[in-house]
């Protein structure tokens, strides 16, 4: 059984940061995912089992980065300049093996129960 622990959301202005953190209990291709109310679950941004490659929704580029700790078991997305349109909750997705991180939400196998993040005008 894999248990990925999410942490991090909460309450900010636009314009803030905040750090969202997900440890799992092995290395895994990761991703975050998030939902706001009446729309559907999007891609934010990905990373590889070893972290050297990433990828990001073109909502977020330029503003989230996605990394991973030095034993490749812990993920984390630093949000800056944080928009309204970010209000959601985050959730942190991983897949067992090797590869590229995927957009698509079938492509994970085990989903953190999410952590809202809610960015104030």
């Amino acid at each position: 059984q894999v248990q990925l622990v999410e942490s991090g959301g909460g309450l900010v202005q636009a314009g803030g940061s905040l750090r969202l953190s997900c440890a799992a209990s092995s290395r895994y291709i990761m991703a975050w995912f998030r939902q706001a109310p009446g729309k559907e679950r999007e891609f934010v941004a990905g990373i590889n089992w070893s972290g050297g490659s990433t990828v990001y929704a073109d909502s977020v580029k330029g503003r989230f980065t996605i990394s991973k700790d030095n034993a490749k078991t812990t993920v984390y997305l630093r949000m800056n300049s944080l928009k309204p349109e970010d209000t959601a909750t985050y959730y942190c997705a991983a897949r067992s093996g090797i590869g590229v991180a995927q957009t698509q939400r079938d492509f994970y196998n085990y989903w953190g129960q999410g952590t809202q993040v809610t960015v104030s005008s």
